[in-house]
């Protein structure tokens, strides 16, 4: 596969330089942030040697090229098209920065609440479990102790994240708006 041959058919069909406002990549995939979308040829993209597939997503032109292949493609590409390296969270930086104030708000919340999900998950697992051994206490099914200490630490763990969710909350906002978490 000639890899430059590659890069430079992407870069002829995509819009140019006038089009890419930065690029980066993944393990697998090429990924530009461009002007406007209408103006890349994403049809023949897709029958370019070497590509595997071609999507947008978050604000990005997505072009799969497989392990391996991306780093040579992407290396051409950037000495055709004459932009500087971007790491790929500059360049969701970039892709963020240009999308709307509704998928801003949406993402916002997301980098918030997403970290704090297996806490979340974990702890409404064990108050499930708790809350079903409850139940089979209460009606004679199982005999345990339920003032032993595991069974109380048990009881105590299972409600730790909803108990502390504004603490939760708090330290993961203070992370997402670059403030100092503890102090949040």
């Amino acid at each position: 596969m000639d890899y430059r041959k590659t890069a430079q058919e992407i870069y002829d069909h995509i819009g140019k330089k006038e089009n890419i406002i930065s690029a980066a990549h993944c393990a697998t995939r090429l990924r530009l942030v461009i002007s406007d979308n209408s103006k890349a040829d994403k049809e023949y993209i897709e029958n370019i040697e070497g590509v595997k597939g071609v999507f947008f997503a978050q604000g990005q032109m997505q072009i799969i090229l497989g392990t391996g292949v991306v780093n040579k493609v992407y290396d051409e590409f950037i000495r055709i098209a004459g932009v500087s390296e971007s790491s790929k969270e500059e360049l969701k930086k970039v892709a963020a920065s240009r999308a709307n104030p509704v998928q801003r708000l949406i993402k916002t919340l997301g980098d918030i609440f997403v970290p704090i999900i297996p806490a979340i998950v974990a702890s409404g697992f064990l108050m499930g479990i708790m809350e079903a051994l409850n139940f089979m206490v209460n009606n004679g099914f199982l005999n345990i102790d339920t003032s032993g200490s595991i069974y109380t630490f048990a009881q105590l763990f299972s409600n730790t994240a909803y108990t502390f969710l504004p603490i939760l909350i708090a330290y993961s906002g203070a992370k997402v708006f670059g403030a100092n978490p503890y102090l949040g």
